[in-house]
């Protein structure tokens, strides 16, 4: 069955919102909240982020300022926020896979569950190329993977990212396969270096890649998602199950944190924003409309539920390509 846009429904089916009475809240922070992005201005972390800003400042009472620290593929930003304050006026944002993947790739000594998550979204990567690109299709895509793998270059936004990963998988399914990876510091400058080509290809996320897709910039071959789909400005755009029939697609969930340790006021406040104005938002549904996206609002122990099988399969993607510094066994990552 082909799905319209939003193509990620279908992650999404089953899913319903765990609406609980917020905790009281108390905190009133009297002055600015600072949200870090550790990765490039424009990418899907900066955009996920910028699409809540306004309900968190109205939750807040508050100005929320976002500040890009890219570098060591997310890592340097995370590790501001750790060292930053724990009073609240200090938080992460970015996918959870990249934040459950530091410790396995030895960049920060953390570990997810110290950590309180806020989730807004659900997004998931597309294998695109240049408009005149020699590969037509993903089934040569996977053939140049086999064939030609130092002249097939994928631009990813780091390692870890949503593209690193998704290349990765594809690459564990394709027996032989290879390919040339690319690193930029953010989605949005990997997926323009494919534009201008300066790269074969991308694996970044389809909120990055939606405009230049609608333009005729990009040409998508196959999405990381269950079914195919059609997509506005690209028609129908086949899922990558239909050439590797044991791939698991993964989608990737954005959203903001803040290092357990922080005040239990502070936590209330945000449990109690996160219901009133994040899980209704107006602008976070429309942003998610244009982006192809999936609003998936949920926080705390529930959303780290939700998106455990996600998590597992980053971690394990890293070990399986040997990036993985500690085996995320000893970490707690089961093995899916």
């Amino acid at each position: 069955m082909m799905k319209k846009l939003g193509l990620l429904a279908a992650l999404a089916a089953g899913a319903t919102l765990a609406i609980g009475a917020p905790a009281s809240a108390e905190w009133k922070p009297d002055k600015p909240v600072r949200i870090i992005v550790p990765w490039g201005a424009g990418g899907s972390t900066d955009q996920a982020i910028r699409a809540i800003a306004g309900d968190l400042e109205a939750g807040l009472g508050q100005k929320v300022v976002i500040v890009n620290q890219p570098g060591g593929g997310g890592a340097i930003g995370t590790q501001t926020v750790l060292d930053a304050p724990k009073d609240g006026y200090t938080w992460g944002s970015g996918a959870i896979h990249d934040l459950a993947s530091y410790p396995v790739r030895g960049t920060i000594n953390t570990r997810i569950k110290d950590w309180h998550i806020y989730l807004d979204s659900m997004n998931a990567t597309v294998i695109s190329v240049g408009p005149d690109s020699p590969i037509k299709d993903f089934g040569e895509f996977v053939t140049w993977m086999k064939t030609k793998p130092n002249g097939l270059s994928v631009a990813i936004a780091g390692i870890p990212s949503a593209g690193h990963t998704t290349i990765e998988q594809i690459k564990a399914q394709v027996s032989g396969g290879n390919y040339k990876p690319v690193s930029y510091d953010g989605g949005n400058p990997a997926m323009i270096s494919t534009v201008a080509g300066e790269t074969m290809a991308t694996t970044q996320l389809m909120s990055e890649q939606i405009e230049m897709i609608r333009g005729k910039k990009l040409r998508p071959i196959a999405l990381m998602a269950t079914e195919a789909a059609e997509v506005e400005g690209a028609g129908r755009v086949e899922s990558v199950k239909k050439w590797l029939p044991k791939l698991d697609p993964t989608p990737y969930y954005f959203g903001i944190w803040a290092p357990k340790g922080v005040p239990a006021d502070v936590v209330a406040k945000m449990n109690d924003v996160w219901e009133k104005h994040v899980k209704k938002s107006a602008a976070l549904k429309q942003w998610a409309k244009d982006k192809g996206q999936v609003v998936f609002p949920y926080y705390g122990e529930d959303a780290l539920k939700r998106v455990w099988p996600a998590i597992l399969t980053a971690v394990w993607s890293l070990h399986s390509a040997g990036q993985a510094k500690v085996n995320p066994a000893d970490l707690g990552y089961e093995k899916p």
